[in-house]
């Protein structure tokens, strides 16, 4: 039996990196979590990476067309903006699932708003904030008749 090849790419904003420190490589931990149990699953995983720019948009399309997957996997790591989203299944047209692990079931309240500093609480915020761009994602699907499908959960989450 020949392992399913499929693509996984993670969004972001590429102007949250400079503006809150670490929180790019804590989101590619969240997504090589991912890919390695898709991977224990028997998958061939393409991995685009994080992406954050409408040309990494269009790179990871060309990128999951080249490889020939047959299936697309959009971590939503973080907020991000359509164009950053948008053309990477438009170029590949496959199936997409829509993924929103988050890292944790919920925040830890009582020590984040013990933080104190905004821009370490808003790091946080958008470290968590898996959620927050599904429907700006699935109107932009909708609009486009884009079919796919989501999965809520948690990293952690073996039913996700």
């Amino acid at each position: 039996m020949n392992a399913t090849k499929i693509g996984l790419f993670g969004i972001g904003l590429d102007t949250y990196w400079d503006q809150f420190a670490g929180l790019r490589q804590r989101l590619e931990g969240y997504q090589a979590r991912i890919r390695a149990r898709m991977a224990e699953a028997g998958a061939i995983v393409v991995d685009a990476g994080l992406v954050d720019t409408p040309d990494k948009s269009r790179a990871a399309g060309e990128l999951f067309a080249r490889e020939g997957v047959t299936m697309v996997f959009l971590y939503v790591s973080t907020y991000a903006l359509s164009s950053t989203v948008l053309p990477v299944v438009q170029r590949v047209r496959v199936p997409v699932v829509v993924l929103k692990l988050q890292p944790t079931a919920a925040i830890d309240y009582a020590w984040f708003n013990a933080q104190g500093d905004r821009g370490v609480m808003t790091g946080e915020w958008l470290a968590n904030c898996q959620a927050c761009a599904a429907p700006e994602i699935a109107c932009v699907f909708n609009r486009a008749g884009i079919s796919y499908y989501v999965v809520t959960g948690t990293l952690n989450d073996e039913e996700a």
